[in-house]
C-alpha cells in the first residue's frame, strides 16, 4: 500500500492499491476523518473498484456532520452502516413475511408438497396421477392464487371444467382431494392459516356417484378368458388366473414374493394391500397347480412370483390381456366403464361368484380386505339372490 493521499474535499484521504488497476490507474481506497465530541475519527469507505470516489465521500461526510450539528440520524460511519444494517434486516423480514402471507398454491404443491409425497409410501401411479391433476386442472385456476386468496368458487370452476371436459365424477372427486390435501399440508406446516375450502365443512358439494362395478364374468367367460390368455402370454394368464381365484388386486399381485406363499397349507400372504394390513388368501388346487409349474427349482424367497422384464416388479397388466378382451369382444360398444371388463373385473368376479353362493358379508369382507363392511354390501344384491333361490326351493317340495 502507498501513503495516504489528501483530495481537493477537506477530511477525505485515499491510498493507493500496490498492485490492483482500476481504470487507467491503480485501485484507490478511500477514508473520511472528522470530529465527534471533540475527538478525532477516522474511518474507512471502500474502493473505487467497489463504487466508492471523493464526491460520494464528501456527501457522507457531509451528512455526518450535518446530523452531529442537528443532532439527529447517525452521526458516525459505525452508527449509520448499523442503522442501514438493521433495516435491511427489517426489510428482509418484512419482504418475508408478506412473500409468506402471499404464497401461492402453486409454489406450495411444487415446491413443498410434492417433493414430500414423493418419499411417502404411495405408489408411483398414486403420486404421478397427483401431478397429472394438477397440471391439467388444479394449476390453470388456483397455480398463481395467494392460497389465502382462494375460496369455494375457484374450487366450483375446478369441477366446473372437468365436468364439461366429460370427466368422470370420481375423477372430478379424487382432484378435490389432491387440493383438501395440499390445504392440509399448509395448515400443518404454518403457510395457512383459516378454513380449508376443500374440506368436509369447506362448502364445496362433490360430485355424487356410484362407481361400483357391475359386470362380472360367468363362469363359461372367465373360462374362455384363461384360455385366450393362455395362447398369447403364459405369465398374464397365471396372473388372471391368481386374480381371479384369490380375489386379489394387480398391485397385490405384482407385489407377491416366494417367501409370501405357503404351498403346503395352500395359503399366501398378500402384503402392503391398499387398506395397508397384510391379507392371507386361499389358494384352490387349480392356483397352487399353475404356483408349482411356476416356482423355479432355485427361486430365492425374495424373488418375485410374478416379475417383470429383468425380475423388476411390474408397474401395469401387460397388452396382452387387452388384446384378448378385444378378441372376445366384450368392451365393443361399452361405454360405461362399470360395465367394461378390466383386470380388476376378476377380483370384482371372485366376490360376485362367493356372494352368490350365500357366504356370509363378513368373511366376504375379510377375503376382500376391505376396511369397511360398507365397501363389501355392494356385493348384497347378489347373496339375496341365493337366499332367494334357496327359499324357492319349497317349490320343488
Amino acid at each position: 500500500m502507498s501513503e495516504w493521499i489528501k483530495c481537493n474535499t477537506t477530511g477525505i484521504r485515499f491510498r493507493l492499491h500496490a498492485t490492483r488497476k482500476h481504470g487507467v490507474g491503480f485501485d484507490k481506497y478511500f477514508t473520511i476523518r472528522y470530529k465527534v465530541s471533540g475527538k478525532e475519527r477516522s474511518e474507512g469507505l471502500g474502493w473505487a473498484s467497489e463504487g466508492w470516489s471523493e464526491k460520494k465521500a464528501a456527501a457522507i461526510l457531509s451528512e455526518l456532520k450535518a446530523n452531529h450539528t442537528t443532532a439527529t440520524g447517525p452521526r458516525t460511519l459505525t452508527e449509520k452502516r448499523e442503522l442501514q444494517t438493521a433495516a435491511d434486516i427489517e426489510e428482509m423480514t418484512r419482504q418475508q413475511a408478506e412473500k409468506a402471507r402471499n404464497i401461492t398454491f402453486g409454489e406450495i404443491f411444487t415446491e413443498r408438497y410434492y417433493p414430500q409425497v414423493q418419499h411417502t409410501r404411495r405408489s408411483v401411479r398414486s403420486v404421478e396421477r397427483e401431478l397429472e391433476l394438477y397440471r391439467h386442472w388444479i394449476a390453470p385456476v388456483l397455480g398463481t392464487r395467494p392460497i389465502r386468496e382462494i375460496m369455494p368458487l375457484h374450487l366450483e370452476r375446478i369441477k366446473k371444467d372437468m365436468a364439461k371436459a366429460g370427466r368422470a365424477a370420481r375423477t372430478i372427486q379424487y382432484c378435490l382431494a389432491v387440493v383438501r390435501q395440499v390445504f392440509n399440508y399448509a395448515l400443518m406446516n404454518n403457510l395457512f392459516t383459516g378454513k380449508n375450502p376443500a374440506g368436509a365443512t369447506g362448502g364445496v358439494k362433490r360430485p355424487t356417484l356410484d362407481n361400483r362395478r357391475t359386470r362380472f364374468l360367468t363362469r363359461e367367460e372367465a373360462s374362455d378368458l384363461l384360455a385366450e390368455l393362455a395362447k398369447s402370454s403364459d405369465d398374464v394368464h397365471d396372473m388372471a388366473l391368481f386374480s381371479l381365484y384369490t380375489g386379489s388386486r394387480a398391485g397385490e399381485v405384482f407385489n407377491l414374493k416366494w417367501a409370501d406363499v405357503d404351498l403346503f397349507q395352500g395359503t399366501a400372504m398378500l402384503k402392503d394391500t391398499k387398506s395397508g394390513k397384510n391379507r392371507p388368501v386361499f389358494l384352490t388346487d387349480e392356483v397352487k397347480a399353475m404356483l408349482v409349474r411356476r416356482k423355479p427349482a432355485d427361486s430365492q424367497s425374495s424373488a418375485l412370483v410374478f416379475p417383470g422384464c429383468d425380475g423388476l416388479k411390474l408397474m401395469r397388466i401387460s397388452r396382452p390381456f387387452k388384446m384378448a378382451i378385444d378378441k372376445l369382444q366384450w368392451n365393443e360398444g361399452v361405454t360405461d366403464r362399470r360395465e367394461r371388463v378390466s383386470f380388476h373385473t376378476l377380483r370384482h368376479t371372485f366376490a360376485s361368484w362367493l356372494a352368490m353362493d350365500g357366504i356370509n358379508p363378513f368373511h366376504l369382507k375379510e377375503l376382500l380386505g376391505h376396511a369397511d363392511l360398507k365397501l363389501t354390501e355392494r356385493y348384497s344384491h347378489l347373496s339375496e339372490s341365493a337366499l332367494k333361490q334357496a327359499a324357492m326351493r319349497i317349490n320343488q317340495r
